[in-house]
């Protein structure tokens, strides 16, 4: 049977801090590591022709954390970009983004804005980067963006699924074929609600700073010998 390989991937980072703590280190030192197995999962994921890798980078939520990880956070993107900018853009990987970037620091939002603008061109992989992205906030702005649309035509627009999805931060990607989330939790965490309507979920023990190109491919074998049916039945 021919493997295919999903479309759009999309994955939840969870466990640098627990990872971390297993090594004994600051939860800093699982970002660091976290933000390397970003560069590893990017460069397979283009190897084998996925077309969207989207990555639940840092979300509405995790302004909560303590104020020394958030800041680290958001000085995360400056140290991987400086390190792996060349790298990405020569593998022909086009760098985007999803969520509200206005309230990183200015030096966080010119440091993405220049991975994005320096891969534009690019034609490989997609790597989209949720940052300060939570999905209910998506859908939100999605419908005050329809709403504002009416109010400026002066009349109701149509409203069908395509229609909506073209108001989401996801409107130039596929939908999400395969979700994964790392270190054995079982839970969506406000992430890409909508694109996720027909995904396969796969959930890995499997702590982020150790997933590796071998954990992708098991990941990936288990989507292979998954039925997608989207409602309907086998044939």
């Amino acid at each position: 049977m021919e493997r295919k390989i999903p479309q759009h991937i999309a994955i939840i980072m969870d466990g640098n801090g627990r990872w971390a703590k297993a090594q004994g280190l600051p939860r800093t030192a699982g970002h660091k590591k976290g933000a390397d197995t970003i560069r590893t999962i990017a460069i397979e994921c283009n190897r084998l022709g996925v077309s969207v890798l989207t990555l639940y980078a840092f979300s509405t939520e995790n302004w909560k954390r303590p104020q020394d990880e958030v800041d680290y956070l958001c000085k995360l993107p400056k140290l991987f970009f400086k390190r792996y900018i060349r790298e990405l853009n020569e593998r022909n990987i086009r760098v985007c983004f999803i969520g509200e970037l206005e309230r990183f620091p200015q030096e966080t939002q010119k440091v993405i804005s220049d991975a994005v603008s320096i891969t534009a061109g690019n034609s490989g992989l997609t790597l989209n980067i949720a940052i300060n992205y939570g999905s209910q906030r998506e859908i939100v702005l999605a419908a005050q963006a329809y709403a504002s649309d009416v109010l400026a035509k002066g009349e109701l627009l149509p409203l069908d699924e395509e229609r909506f999805s073209s108001y989401l931060m996801t409107a130039a990607y596929p939908p999400v074929d395969l979700l994964i989330r790392t270190s054995g939790e079982l839970r969506i965490s406000n992430f890409l609600l909508w694109q996720i309507a027909y995904a396969e979920l796969i959930f890995t023990p499997v702590a982020w700073p150790d997933f590796d190109e071998r954990a992708l491919a098991e990941c990936l074998e288990e989507y292979h010998r998954r039925d997608r049916r989207f409602g309907g039945i086998s044939e």
